[in-house]
């Protein structure tokens, strides 16, 4: 079996080291490279002694990174960082970014939602959106895929079947969503400290978060026409985990019948028996993503809730679930894992 020399841009953040956990047993890939400019030097193990059993290379700057023996990399970047970036790798090797500089494929709205100009504007057009329950055949053949973000995966993996098959009044879309506090990164910030996170919960970026742009983009191609949602994001008091409470115009068992179809094949999507909800902890430190379908006391009216792992099917094990399909593998590759519980 072929090997595929991997570097991993950005290891020091929680999506790097989660990327690096799932790849360690991955056996088709090797971890050849990883970088972090900051800690440019130090071992992983001092970076993250979770994963001191490893044997990993050295973290150093992108610039040290000796590219001929590089197959595929992913980038962990931070936003606004991985355009530039991307733009000066060889053109050979395979690209999963897990940015969201390259997600939104109108260069306006990405200046209007990120606040500044694309600078790769003619990269973008050859760049895959990395969603692969929906998108795994234009995947398979691209050179670069802009992974989902975790807010914007949670929400669409359920919806973008709902309004393909034009179930759901697109004029009344309504996304009620909650976070465990990784999703903010690993970066010092006074409203993550311990003290300003536990004990509370609330809501933030209100009416203004920048991943109302992806979610508008893939639900109006889904309706074919122009969808605005509403979707407030919420900080819970939790490492890890997304819950996504969606409120639509449309028949519940209608929906419910439509998504159990739709899914019925996927490796990590599941719907549960109407009715039934779940929760963040049933798919902890998993690939999964669960849906639970109830019909709302207001007749035509249903309430979808969709949860995953922000740092897993979120983040790093849907970037590996895209990689497999780009290399030719089976895309659950790596990604057997079980959820943990408790």
């Amino acid at each position: 079996m072929t090997t595929t020399r991997v570097a991993i841009l950005g290891a020091s953040g929680y999506t790097g080291a989660e990327l690096v956990r799932l790849l360690a047993r991955h056996p088709s890939m090797e971890i050849v490279a990883i970088t972090a400019d900051r800690k440019a030097g130090q071992e992983m193990a001092d970076v993250f002694p979770h994963l001191a059993i490893l044997d990993l290379p050295a973290l150093t700057s992108i610039d040290e990174v000796d590219w001929a023996g590089v197959d595929a990399v992913f980038c962990a970047l931070p936003h606004a960082t991985t355009q530039k970036v991307i733009a000066g790798l060889p053109e050979r090797l395979k690209v999963v970014d897990l940015s969201a500089d390259f997600r939104l494929e109108d260069p306006e709205a990405y200046a209007k939602w990120y606040g500044h100009e694309h600078s790769e504007i003619e990269l973008q057009k050859e760049v895959v959106y990395g969603l692969p329950e929906f998108y795994r055949d234009r995947i398979r053949d691209a050179r670069i895929v802009a992974n989902t973000g975790c807010y914007v995966a949670t929400a669409l993996i359920p919806l973008i079947p709902v309004f393909r098959a034009g179930l759901a009044d697109p004029d009344w879309v309504v996304i009620d969503a909650k976070s465990g506090v990784s999703g903010a990164g690993r970066s010092a910030k006074e409203a993550n400290l311990f003290t300003e996170v536990s004990e509370g919960f609330h809501a933030y970026s209100v009416a203004a978060h920048r991943h109302m742009g992806e979610i508008d983009q893939e639900l109006s191609k889904a309706a074919g026409r122009s969808v605005v949602a509403t979707f407030t994001p919420h900080l819970l008091p939790q490492n890890r985990g997304i819950l996504a409470t969606t409120y639509l115009k449309a028949d519940a068992e209608a929906v419910h019948a439509h998504l159990s179809k739709q899914f019925a094949g996927e490796p990590f999507v599941h719907v549960l028996p109407f009715g039934k909800t779940p929760a963040t902890r049933h798919v902890r430190g998993s690939n999964h993503c669960l849906i639970g379908v109830v019909a709302d006391r207001q007749q035509g009216r249903t309430i979808v809730i969709s949860v995953l792992d922000n740092l897993v099917k979120g983040a790093s094990g849907q970037a590996i679930q895209n990689m497999n399909l780009m290399l030719g593998l089976p895309e659950t590759t790596g990604l057997e894992q079980l959820p943990l519980f408790p």
